[in-house]
């Protein structure tokens, strides 16, 4: 793994129209805060989203058995601590930040590592950063999903990073350490009447 991986890149391209955007506000629907290979998306040049990262490099994955490479080719190279979009401008943020920190490097942990990054030291504050940045660039009435492996940090430490309330969320995984956590982002200015 390169030092790249590591460091925050120091500027931030702007956006491009392979994925709906242009220098002026993104038409994307959906956002992809931190997209790695694109992983968990069924169509990984899904027009619908722009895809943001701080990485663009290839990895070699080492599985034992046959290894590959993954590719991390975001549509936007960023982070998602300064997300170079207006306030409001997605219906919908994917919300996938690493889950391991570089103290943890491990063959064992690798692998995951290069799919996802690391966090860095004051990785507490970069995240609550980052639930900021998502939530402002979020429309009202436009949901997040957050994803968040605990096999290192706790769930609960990491939702206390957001004032924002979960609605819900579902654990995955062989050892039910991967949690899906849903938010929706309500108009304070208006709230809901019944």
């Amino acid at each position: 793994m390169s030092d790249s991986t590591l460091s925050k890149p120091e500027t931030v391209e702007q956006p491009t129209a392979k994925a709906g955007c242009s220098a002026a506000p993104c038409s994307a629907l959906v956002l992809d805060a931190c997209c790695g290979s694109r992983a968990m998306w069924f169509d990984k040049q899904d027009s619908r989203a722009v895809y943001l990262d701080r990485r663009e490099e290839e990895c070699l994955i080492d599985n034992g058995v046959s290894p590959y490479t993954i590719t991390i080719a975001p549509d936007v190279l960023g982070d998602f601590t300064e997300l170079p979009f207006p306030d409001e401008s997605f219906y919908h943020v994917v919300f996938d930040p690493p889950h391991h920190t570089s103290k943890k490097l491990t063959d064992a942990t690798s692998n995951t590592i290069k799919y996802y990054s690391c966090l860095l030291p004051g990785w507490e504050e970069m995240l609550q950063t980052g639930f900021a940045e998502c939530f402002r660039v979020l429309k009202h009435g436009g949901t997040l999903v957050f994803k968040w492996g605990s096999s290192e940090i706790p769930l609960g430490r990491v939702l206390g990073l957001t004032p924002e309330k979960p609605l819900y969320g579902h654990k995955s995984g062989k050892k039910a350490t991967t949690h899906w956590v849903a938010f929706l982002k309500q108009n304070t200015q208006s709230p809901p009447t019944r």
